[in-house]
């Protein structure tokens, strides 16, 4: 074979653990950004003059900066801080790499959701409160539901950017996808062929990634859905 070939085959099974962890730290940053995201739009939205003030501000500390200087922050930066008030505390890597994505994340998300919620029509709101829905009532059944299939596209390409930005957290040492290239490289020198085949293992991660959110937003298509219908209606 190949020799470049047979460097590769001989990584991928190690890629492709570090591939599981690099979905792993995705998976958990997007759901936990997608509620902190949701409750940071909707303070900003719905909240009191101050709490949208604070808002505001985290939402344009966490979109301004690098994320890399965030993890830094975090993982180097709040244990310091911490002990310099008399607290002894340490950070596992994965926690702090889950937090500093999921920090950065929601604020993107946050607009996101904002976006969506005000892109629905007021009528809808003044309609379902005229039907006796409290607020919480009318955003969960009438307005979040309409407002998420237009926030697909936009959350598809926040998780692929995600998925990508987790190669960041191999500058604390966690040994993800793009880590564990690093460490091959080390052992056998062979740099193009290893980043060569890091970088395939992302664009198909992203790839996949892109189609489930196709599926998705296909899904969730009240034509789509109406197709579904009238097919089971005559199947029956």
């Amino acid at each position: 074979m190949w020799e470049p070939l047979q460097v590769i085959r001989d990584a991928l099974p190690n890629l492709l653990l570090g591939a599981i962890v690099t979905l792993q730290l995705t998976a958990f940053s997007t759901v936990l950004g997608m509620i902190g995201g949701s409750l940071v739009a909707i303070g900003r939205l719905y909240g009191p003059v101050p709490l949208k003030l604070l808002m505001r501000v985290y939402v344009d500390f966490f979109r301004g900066t690098p994320l890399l200087v965030q993890i830094f922050m975090i993982y180097f930066g709040l244990p310091s801080l911490l002990r310099e008030l008399g607290l002894q505390f340490t950070f596992d890597r994965f926690p702090a790499a889950v937090l500093a994505l999921t920090l950065n994340s929601a604020a993107y998300i946050s607009e996101i959701v904002r976006g969506g919620i005000q892109s629905i029509e007021k009528g809808q709101s003044e309609a379902s409160q005229s039907l006796g829905l409290g607020p919480i009532q009318t955003m969960r059944y009438v307005i979040f539901p309409q407002a998420l299939q237009r926030m697909l596209p936009p959350l598809g390409n926040e998780f692929i950017t995600l998925l990508k930005d987790t190669s960041l957290v191999a500058i604390i040492g966690y040994e993800e996808l793009f880590r564990r290239g690093q460490l091959i490289v080390a052992s056998n020198y062979r740099a193009f062929e290893i980043y060569a085949a890091v970088a395939l293992v992302y664009l198909c991660l992203t790839l996949l990634s892109s189609q489930v959110f196709s599926f998705l937003e296909k899904w969730m298509s009240p034509t789509y859905r109406a197709q579904r219908k009238a097919r089971l209606q005559v199947n029956e």
